[in-house]
């Protein structure tokens, strides 16, 4: 089952937000995010809200085909919920699950809805997330011609057995085929997601992964390190044994990897894990996110923050669509931060990035820090921002709580 909710105070029916928060709206960028959550075969590694058709059943509300509608009803509300005040979308992303089960058809009503509602800067960014196996030539064709400009293909890996242990489904050999069709397509970003650290996967085996990503000649690569979630599959095989835990060490030495090979071929870290081939090659819907910006989040269990009241929707398709469909907002809960909240949360963000975190977002018991971290060998401190070193990234968490 996917993970439980956070906790948080009822979200009201209607979804309203207190004034402060939308007299807050519009002094930062504003991105929209859309769940779409199903999937053909659950991964054993994967905790986010998705579903497969034999989960689902027959609800009502929980089909593909009813799908983009009741997302472009959240949308509605998300116009009157924001009110009249001209805020157009800098960033649109579809992630999942699957968004590319569903047809690139409904994927583009969702984007025209958006476009109606809000207006679209004329430099827009929209993106999808497919796995290699769900799209044809086709459809990214079709994906294009709908306003999608930048695409992310979950890779993961390019070795079969690593994939397996992953329950990945994909051909490897498919990847290189997709990232060509893509740019046929005339998609001009194009994205390559990768997993380090799975069980069984040896060094050249990560090479190996690195190598093939590089010869499709991203503009984008993430790399996360796997990580255990607690009521996955692949938790269930690690507690009996089948698998042993991702080794730190051995997760340390693969970032090291990946850095290594990916700046040498022309793509600069900008976040812990996130490189690109140049500023414009960055995922600004993600920047948005790492920077305090806006976004609605559409679709069952999504997360949403505007002005700094920040809520997620109930999780089921078919309790979301009833709800909208009743008229009212999916929203279930929410948290409402506060000065102090907003920047902590500041910290944890903005020091994963490249440029780094102004020295005056500390207080006092964080700047008290930094002396040490730097003679470590853990920050940088460059115009009076701190910037994490290569060490410092692999340590990221722990230079985070020292300085907050």
């Amino acid at each position: 089952m996917p993970p439980a909710q956070p906790s948080g105070d009822p979200a009201p029916r209607d979804g309203s937000l207190p004034e402060a928060a939308l007299a807050e709206f519009g002094t930062h960028a504003f991105g929209l995010y859309v769940h779409v959550p199903f999937c053909t075969v659950r991964c054993g590694y994967c905790d986010f809200n998705t579903y497969t058709a034999e989960e689902l059943g027959d609800a009502p509300g929980a089909s593909r085909s009813s799908y983009a509608e009741a997302a472009i009803n959240e949308i509605r509300l998300a116009r009157r919920v924001l009110g009249d005040r001209d805020v157009p979308i800098d960033t649109i992303f579809f992630g999942g699950g699957t968004p590319t089960l569903l047809k690139a058809v409904d994927l583009g009503s969702v984007v025209a809805a958006a476009a109606a509602e809000f207006t679209l800067r004329d430099d827009v960014e929209i993106t999808t997330e497919a796995n290699p196996d769900s799209v044809a030539r086709w459809d990214l064709e079709e994906l294009r011609n709908a306003g999608f400009n930048r695409i992310s293909f979950g890779m993961q890996s390019a070795v079969d057995h690593v994939l397996k242990v992953l329950d990945r489904t994909h051909d490897p050999m498919r990847v290189p085929a997709v990232v060509e069709w893509a740019r046929q397509a005339g998609f001009g970003d194009v994205s390559l997601d990768l997993i380090y650290g799975t069980p069984g996967e040896s060094l050249d085996d990560w090479a190996t992964s690195l190598d093939t990503a590089l010869a499709c000649e991203p503009d984008h690569v993430s790399a996360y390190s796997l990580i255990v979630e607690e009521g996955t599959a692949l938790a269930r095989r690690v507690r009996r044994g089948e698998l042993p835990m991702p080794d730190d060490d051995d997760l340390a030495d693969k970032y090291e990897m990946a850095d290594e090979r990916l700046s040498a071929a022309g793509l600069q870290w900008y976040e812990v894990s996130n490189w690109a081939r140049g500023h414009e090659h960055m995922c600004r819907h993600n920047v948005l996110y790492w920077t305090g910006g806006d976004w609605w989040g559409v679709g069952p269990g999504a997360h949403s923050h505007v002005g700094g009241v920040r809520w997620w929707n109930v999780k089921h398709p078919a309790a979301y669509a009833d709800r909208l469909a009743a008229g009212e907002s999916p929203a279930h809960e929410r948290e409402v931060l506060d000065a102090e909240d907003r920047r902590i949360e500041r910290i944890m963000l903005e020091l994963r990035l490249v440029e780094g975190l102004p020295v005056l977002a500390l207080d006092q018991s964080g700047r008290a820090q930094v002396a040490r971290l730097v003679d470590e060998g853990l920050v940088e401190l460059a115009t009076e921002r701190l910037v994490l070193t290569r060490r410092g990234r692999l340590l990221a968490d722990a230079v985070v709580r020292d300085l907050t």
